[in-house]
């Protein structure tokens, strides 16, 4: 019987047992005994709570008149001994609401918080606990409505994080002793109400995190004047800042961030005082920031990130003793006032994508115990601070995207606690310093688009932590040295466009890469054989150097390669077979001296381009090539033959009797099975289907096998690769995301099934595959009308939508693409393959440090996921805007059609914004974006009008100007044409 269903029943005897306690409690003395106490304790801890970990073992009493202060979780008064604090937070307990521990009348403190409680609250079941100051029950599973409290001493209520919802009752305004209320992190959907400013004893009012109705922001809250800390982010608030909140003269922290408001930053904000931190981030403020700001002399934190706001930093404010000045994603202008280098607490600087202007103070740093350094995407000029790091402190450097000149200072070779270099795009040259390459600590390395020069210093291999390394666009020369192959942690290289020579390092195979770069140099030698090593390489961009000798065969079994470019080199010998087993978006052997036939696999009008430039190929079908000579076969063929059907079948035998002793005993090789949905067959049933011929699919993390059951279900069945620690992490995160969710438009997840040598998951099968291969391949003879297009996006926009909206927490899906939409029979969307999705709370807490692989696919990834390495809400809703684009064009998101360095966003957006009437496309010139496959009818072209113009938002360069998935469902559903303006 689940905890739930138990509270349930023994809450409908909850009159009777309330009765008889009652009854019970006339017999005792005013003040309770020992003996009266623990057996309440004792009755609770039996009746109303499960506890599996067996935390509350010593709530045993064994003697009459035994005390309980010595108990788990119990505090006592030192006089006479009376319980007062009932303290189980954290000890893994259930069941329901424990109303019971109220009826010790010297209660004063209760806390559960941390636990898995569920059910509901009812005003009657709290009703025995007027008399306690403190109740805290927060991050358990309660749900439905808020109840009334009636209590004229409760002093703190603790209720975030559970799935509360409905309105805030107005019950609330009656406890007038309240200081601590805190309801953040629920699913209250009603306003946040004015009458709480009836709770004039209030320090803390924290409400955010829920999905309220849009509401202004209620100014009476500004009459709360003992009021410390007031926290409303994302609250759906709309409207102004009120003006009245300059009254809040004890607030010290005061967070507004991540709502719609607009408007100005009230001058009056200035009046308050004693505030230490200010958060504004993710609205809608617009304005100049004002000046008198600066008389807030208390203020430590300060983030006013990605709003309107425009003009120049205040030299006022910039001269605050400000430990983090957050004006990130804004529109300043001008340059950074010099006193800002004078601050001496300043540990965290961010002042990315605005339009500062000039040179950065030459002192920076200098005073300051600086942490996190980050000015990219501005405007600024000359040479780097050499006193960025004089503190010692630097761990993040980001500079990208700016016009900055001269050399990196030499100091910077001494910065040992750096660990995040970003430089690129700028006009830096000159030789990296020789210690800067030794810096023990960098996991992440870029300096693209530069003019550095000189070679890669042996010292390199001191960059243990090393995680990505880029340094394309350059003029570095010298062999590649051996020394990179000792970064045991190096997954990312990037070296394109420079003028490195020699030969590959042969051990760069021992790196377990997932991607590799060395397009545009002048390496020379042979593709090292041992590249079958490279089991998670996504992508090998080879392209544009001198190698020679034949293309590895090993190639073809990388199971996760996506993207292979080997074009104009000196490649020769036929193309392996083994190369049609990968599931490639770009493919390119051309102007090599490759010859031979090309495989059955790769003769098709789509890999023409890719193979062109080889002139010794042939091949019955490709127009460009010749036909290859028609022979009979020879005896060594026959022979070949022969031997290769002998091995075969020695082949079949061996594998009959491994897979008999692997699957056929139980008892020797146990697995975990865990069932989400009736299911009529057994793991054993899927094992004999895993087996080559019958894969559908092949990504990142495994196969897809089509599997046929006798009882005549077809299921889909994904196996992953290898069991360790990554593939563990996927496979949980699938398991674990997928089990609780039922929606229409999201894959059901049947079963899964795990050992010590294998991982499964069992998938309805969606007959038509994913809309990547239908939209791309050669089933899109299914989709050439556009309301079958129209229906998938709505589809799969609401899928997206219940992740973000209606899950508790709410879930990043982090890996957004037209291959992870599948297809039924009738062409309806289910969002698919979560191996990489998280949970925000797992987010916010960097639960993602045991993943390797990038949170999303080339093509699909938000901008900002390149500078801040974080992944939101925001950043699945551009991915579903990249999938919105490729339903309209029916391209793929970097189809070699838009040219070098652009994708599909990138050639949109030009497309659209070279139009004479902007945004408000014709049918002439939005058919030089849409399918041509498709024949739209004009009504079909508004329709695509309106959905580009979604497209458009979604992908907005700025994640703040990005709708939710909820409003993307409502602007596809919407019959109007609302227009938006390109990014």
């Amino acid at each position: 019987m689940l905890p739930f269903q138990c509270f349930e029943m023994r809450n409908s005897n909850f009159k009777t047992f309330i009765f008889f306690v009652i009854c019970f409690s006339l017999h005792l003395p005013s003040v309770f005994s020992f003996d009266g106490d623990s057996q309440i304790l004792i009755r609770v801890k039996d009746s109303q709570l499960v506890d599996p970990d067996g935390n509350l073992h010593d709530w045993v009493s064994s003697k009459p008149g035994q005390s309980p202060c010595n108990w788990t979780g119990i505090t006592c008064e030192t006089q006479n001994q009376t319980v007062i604090s009932i303290d189980l937070s954290r000890l893994g307990i259930s069941g329901g609401f424990p109303f019971g521990f109220c009826l010790i009348r010297t209660l004063r403190s209760l806390s559960l918080a941390g636990n898995t409680l569920n059910g509901s609250l009812s005003s009657q079941a709290l009703s025995p606990c007027s008399h306690l100051r403190e109740i805290d029950l927060s991050e358990n599973l309660f749900i439905g409505d808020l109840p009334d409290f009636s209590s004229d001493n409760l002093e703190v209520l603790k209720l975030f994080n559970n799935n509360f919802t409905g309105d805030i009752p107005l019950s609330f305004a009656r406890i007038r002793s309240l200081k601590v209320l805190k309801l953040y992190g629920n699913l209250l959907n009603g306003e946040i109400p004015s009458f709480l400013v009836n709770l004039t004893e209030l320090i803390h009012l924290e409400l955010g995190y829920n999905p309220y109705k849009a509401s202004i922001l209620p100014s009476e809250l500004g009459n709360l004047s003992k009021l410390e800390g007031l926290w409303l982010a994302n609250s759906n608030l709309v409207g102004e800042i009120p003006v009245s909140f300059g009254n809040l003269v004890s607030l010290k922290n005061l967070d507004l961030s991540n709502n719609f408001l607009s408007g100005k930053i009230p001058e009056s904000l200035s009046m308050l005082k004693n505030l230490e931190q200010l958060e504004l981030f993710q609205n809608y403020l617009t304005g100049e920031l004002p000046e008198s700001l600066a008389t807030m002399t208390a203020l430590r934190e300060f983030d006013v990130s990605q709003n309107g706001i425009t003009g120049k930093l205040p030299a006022k404010v910039a001269a605050l003793s400000l430990q983090s000045l957050n004006l990130n994603d804004n529109y300043f202008t001008g340059e950074i006032p010099e006193v800002l280098a004078s601050n001496r607490h300043l540990l965290h600087l961010k002042l990315f994508n605005n339009s500062f202007t000039g040179e950065l103070p030459f002192n920076l740093g200098k005073f300051s115990p600086l942490e996190d350094f980050d000015v990219s995407m501005n405007n600024f000029t000359g040479e780097l601070p050499p006193f960025l790091c004089y503190k010692k402190k630097l761990q993040r450097i980001v500079v990208l995207k700016n016009q900055f000149s001269g050399n990196i200072p030499e100091s910077y070779g001494d910065c040992h606690s750096l660990n995040y270099v970003r430089m690129a795009d700028n006009s830096l040259s000159g030789y990296v310093p020789e210690k800067f390459w030794g810096l023990p600590l960098i996991q992440f390395l870029e300096l693209e688009n530069n003019h550095f020069e000189g070679s890669i210093s042996p010292l390199i291999s001191s960059l243990q932590q090393l995680d990505s390394l880029r340094i394309s666009g350059n003029n570095f020369s010298g062999k590649i040295p051996n020394e990179i192959c000792r970064l045991v942690n190096l997954t990312r290289i990037n070296l394109g466009k420079n003028r490195f020579s020699g030969e590959l390092p042969y051990c760069i195979t021992d790196l377990n890469l997932l991607k590799l770069d060395l397009h545009g140099n002048e390496l020379t030698g042979k593709i090292p054989s041992s590249v079958s090593l490279w089991t998670e390489l996504t992508e090998l961009n080879l392209a544009r150097n001198r190698f020679t000798g034949e293309i590895p065969p090993a190639l073809g079994g990388l199971p996760a390669l996506t993207y292979l470019d080997l074009s104009n080199n000196l490649l020769s010998g036929e193309i392996p077979e083994d190369l049609t087993k990968l599931r490639l978006n770009q493919f390119n052997l051309s102007w090599n001296k490759l010859n031979g036939k090309v495989p059955s696999g790769f003769d098709h009008e789509y890999f023409i381009s890719g193979l062109l430039g080889n002139p010794d190929l042939c091949s019955p079908n490709l127009k460009p090539f010749s036909t290859c000579p028609k022979s009979g076969p020879s005896i060594s063929y026959v022979v070949a033959i022969l031997a290769t059907c002998f091995l075969l079948l020695v082949g079949l035998l061996i594998w009959f009797f491994k897979t008999r002793s692997k699957f056929g005993n139980k008892a020797r090789r146990p697995y975990t099975v865990t069932a989400f949905q009736r299911v009529e067959f057994t793991e054993e049933e899927i094992f004999p289907f895993l087996k080559d011929e019958n894969i559908i699919g092949t990504g990142g993390s495994g196969r897809v096998y089509k599997v046929e059951l006798k009882m005549g279900q077809t299921v889909a069945v994904k196996r992953l690769w290898e069991v360790k620690a990554e593939m563990d992490t996927v496979f949980k995160s699938e398991a674990e995301t997928l089990g609780r969710i039922r929606h229409g438009n999201i894959v059901k997840l049947i079963m899964c099934c795990s050992s010590k040598e294998l991982m499964i998951l069992v998938y309805e099968y969606m007959e038509n595959g994913s809309l990547g291969d239908v939209l791309h391949g050669n089933k899109s003879a299914g989709l050439l009308d556009w309301p079958k297009r129209f229906k998938i996006a709505i589809g799969a926009a609401q899928g997206l939508a219940y992740l973000h909206h209606d899950c508790v927490p709410a879930i990043l899906h982090r890996d957004v693409k037209s291959n992870n939409i599948l297809l039924d029979e009738e062409m309806r969307p289910r969002v698919a393959d979560f191996g990489l999705a998280k949970t925000l709370r797992m987010e916010a807490g960097n639960g993602d440090t045991a993943m390797s692989r990038v949170a999303g696919t080339h093509g699909y990834i938000a901008p900002e996921y390149g500078y801040t390495l974080k992944v939101t809400e925001k950043s699945d809703v551009y991915s579903f805007g990249v999938v919105l684009l490729e339903l309209i064009t029916g391209k793929r998101p970097n189809d070699p059609s838009f040219g070098e360095n652009k994708d599909i966003v990138r050639w949109v957006s030009e497309v659209s914004l070279s139009s004479p009437s902007g945004v408000e496309y014709e049918c002439k010139k939005l058919a030089e974006i849409v399918d041509p496959r498709m024949n739209p009818s004009a009504s079909d072209y508004k329709e695509i009008e309106k959905v580009l113009n979604v497209a458009l938002t979604c992908t907005s360069s700025f994640p703040i100007n990005r709708p939710s998935m909820r409003k993307v469902v409502e602007l596809l559903k919407d019959q109007r044409c609302t227009h938006f303006p390109p990014p």
